[in-house]
């Protein structure tokens, strides 16, 4: 759908220095205003999807900046871009749609470069409710970070700036005469849309438009005109005088995050999130960038109306930052691992899918998720082991709450007995829960998190009965052993799409799986007895699932493979590898049940 075909989108021409800028309006004039701005070499229809979820709110206006798509040109183009000229084009857009009031602004790559002069000058004062960046710094902040590296040069210094240098190489490309604009209106113009969907994902659409190579042709411009000038003398008095949000894709190939550093210091009113993907995610990640943006100006009208300081919107705790915002699914969410994983989530900002049979439990986990920090959290009752509900459950949450970030396969059932006690009912039982549950959440959830081609994360919950044989428990340790190494192998196949897979090994830990744990070829009442007192056992040990969930986050986070979990199964683990003999004898053992 092109942005014009969207309901309610009309057009205007703003005049301003000499030149015609095309404006396009979405939803309710008399709402709050958010300006879209976009980058290079992008026209408007960069924001085409973000506008869309935005414009049931807010009255959301985009612009093609001078020279793009259908604004016209200045001429001559050399001194026709500078951040200035860009401020004026701005403010003649904000005072055509917003005369009355100030304005929300967003920006992408020099969208958000030029968007950081708008708010960090004193004659857009007062014209500006709120900033978010995303992909584009300051050049004022960057010229200003390049000289601290150069006047003291330490190896890590040294090495940031050679490593964003690399990134920059476009830059210098750009300065060259002539070259880019034969480029753009010969073979890379053509391919361009081509090399997006392959290197960045980004979904064909009604972007980029026809008219992508005078676009990139005049963009060229936005460099030349302001690059070295800003770069060789920055602004001292660059400060921002709105609530700014830096949002930062931590799979961005131009820009280093270590550009962000210190930060705090230009933009006193400053909230960071990052977000999975790479640097065109205003086509990649709409969703999220319109929720955490509709999140954002919300929060700042509301401190508007009431007089108050604005309040940081972004979560606190201490994956925040990589966290908040993002989607993630926890399975056996009812209770035990899966419940604590998924508070922790919800307390480091994260949207939380809890998942479990029992459909009153999972409620009260996405209740008690909503309450603890999660922005939004649902209840889903679904078997896992029904291979159907799995694939309904994928296009729901798919369609309603987006691709999940994380997915975190925890369900599973405990059976305990002799293998030769044990039935083919038994086996089903086990393996169609602890395994074929995580089949089918790896197969179903990690193809959408494969297409859309932004990374992601399968955290699979196995056991250190995984890798230490037990007398006790053949079918559980089956299930598991196989989680472990399907756990394996995925990380392999999927690494190359930026998709990471964790297997979890939890030793003793003490939650309900042993209230409800079967215990092969005994009756009702042995079973009843057995139960008891194997959750005195695990009650003894007393390991809390609380401590399982900072390990399953901090695997994310460190992209871990294989994370043994108590000190019982870190030992099981270092036997496994080295004294497999030692594991075998201690298997003989009978259990004390």
């Amino acid at each position: 759908m092109s942005l014009l075909d969207l309901p309610g989108a009309r057009e205007r021409r703003v005049r301003t220095g000499g030149i015609e800028l095309c404006v396009v309006e979405l939803g309710d004039a008399a709402r709050p205003t958010v300006v879209l701005v976009h980058g290079y070499p992008d026209s408007k229809e960069v924001w085409t999807e973000v506008a869309r979820q935005l414009a049931d709110r807010w009255h959301v206006v985009l612009y093609d900046v001078r020279g793009h798509g259908r604004s016209t040109a200045p001429k001559p183009l050399r001194g026709g871009f500078t951040l200035e000229k860009l401020t004026d084009d701005f403010l003649a857009v904000a005072d055509a749609v917003s005369p009355d009031r100030p304005v929300h602004l967003v920006g992408h790559d020099w969208g958000s470069v030029q968007s950081w002069e708008f708010v960090t000058v004193k004659r857009t004062e007062g014209r500006i409710a709120s900033f978010t960046s995303m992909s584009g710094p300051s050049l004022d902040h960057f010229g200003h970070w390049i000289k601290q590296r150069m006047s003291r040069p330490t190896p890590r210094r040294v090495g940031q700036l050679l490593g964003q240098g690399a990134k920059s190489w476009y830059v210098y490309m750009l300065h060259t005469p002539v070259l880019p604009e034969l480029a753009w209106h010969g073979p890379l113009g053509k391919r361009w849309p081509q090399m997006l969907q392959r290197l960045e994902k980004v979904p064909a659409g009604d972007y980029p438009t026809s008219s992508l190579p005078d676009d990139a042709a005049h963009g060229a411009w936005l460099y030349r005109d302001n690059v070295r000038a800003r770069l060789s003398r920055p602004r001292t008095d660059a400060y921002a005088h709105v609530p700014v949000q830096l949002i930062t894709p931590t799979g961005d190939v131009f820009l280093s995050e270590k550009l962000y550093d210190q930060l705090e210091l230009w933009a006193p009113q400053l909230v960071r999130r990052s977000l999975e993907g790479k640097h065109w995610v205003p086509r990649t990640r709409p969703d999220r960038l319109a929720a955490w943006i509709d999140e954002f100006v919300a929060a700042n009208e509301s401190a508007t109306e009431d007089g108050r300081p604005v309040q940081d919107t972004a979560p606190s705790g201490a994956y925040s930052e990589r966290f908040g915002g993002q989607l993630v699914l926890v399975t056996g969410a009812a209770g035990g691992i899966g419940r604590a994983t998924a508070f922790a989530f919800a307390e480091a900002g994260a949207r939380v899918v809890a998942v479990d049979r029992d459909a009153e439990g999972a409620a009260r986990t996405a209740e008690m998720a909503r309450l603890i920090g999660s922005p939004a959290a649902w209840g889903e009752a679904v078997d896992v082991s029904d291979e159907q509900a799995m694939e309904k459950l994928a296009e729901k949450v798919a369609a309603e709450y987006g691709v999940v970030d994380v997915l975190v396969n925890n369900a599973g059932i405990g059976l305990s007995g002799s293998f030769l006690d044990t039935t083919s009912e038994d086996w089903k039982s086990v393996l169609d829960v602890n395994l074929w549950g995580v089949i089918h959440g790896c197969r179903i959830f990690g193809r959408q998190m494969a297409e859309r081609g932004q990374g992601g994360h399968i955290v699979n919950t196995a056991s250190a009965a995984a890798y230490q044989p037990s007398r006790a428990l053949p079918a559980y340790s089956t299930s598991k052993a196989a989680v472990l190494m399907l756990s394996e192998c995925l990380r392999a196949e999927l690494a190359d799409r930026s998709i990471g897979v964790s297997a979890i090994c939890p030793g003793i830990v003490n939650t309900n799986i042993t209230a409800t744990a079967r215990f092969a070829g005994a009756d009702a009442a042995e079973e009843q007895r057995l139960r008891k007192r194997t959750s005195r056992l695990y009650g003894l040990r007393n390991y809390p699932p609380e401590r399982v969930a900072d390990a399953i986050l901090k695997a994310v986070v460190r992209n871990q493979a294989v994370v043994p979990v108590t000190p019982e199964a870190r030992g099981a683990r270092l036997l496994s590898r080295f004294s497999p003999a030692a594991l075998r004898g201690i298997a003989r053992l009978k259990p004390p049940l």
